[in-house]
């Protein structure tokens, strides 16, 4: 998975940096270390077309972080957020993933 893959915003990406202090860098990371499965923002809110979707995983320096995304169909994926999941959403992809 290469970088051109991904799609983020340079609104996303100073959110997530002065939000959650999360860098680009680390969202990659958690792609290329993720070994769960990924679960479907099913909230009526959050619905998109293709469906937004999400995962945890934890980046090369060992911080976990929920990625939140749109996959295309054509294999790219733009971020839509990263941020250290709290507790519940853990337990979520624990028991769904």
């Amino acid at each position: 998975m290469l970088e051109k893959d991904f799609k983020i915003s340079r609104n996303i990406s100073e959110k997530i940096y002065k939000k959650h202090n999360v860098i680009e860098e680390e969202v990659y990371e958690c792609f290329l270390n993720r070994d769960g499965s990924l679960l479907k923002d099913s909230r009526l809110n959050h619905r998109t077309d293709p469906p937004t979707m999400w995962f945890i995983a934890r980046t090369d320096h060992n911080r976990l972080l929920k990625i939140v995304f749109i996959e295309f169909s054509d294999g790219r994926y733009e971020i839509k957020t990263a941020y250290e999941p709290n507790e519940e959403e853990v337990k979520i992809y624990e028991r769904y993933a």
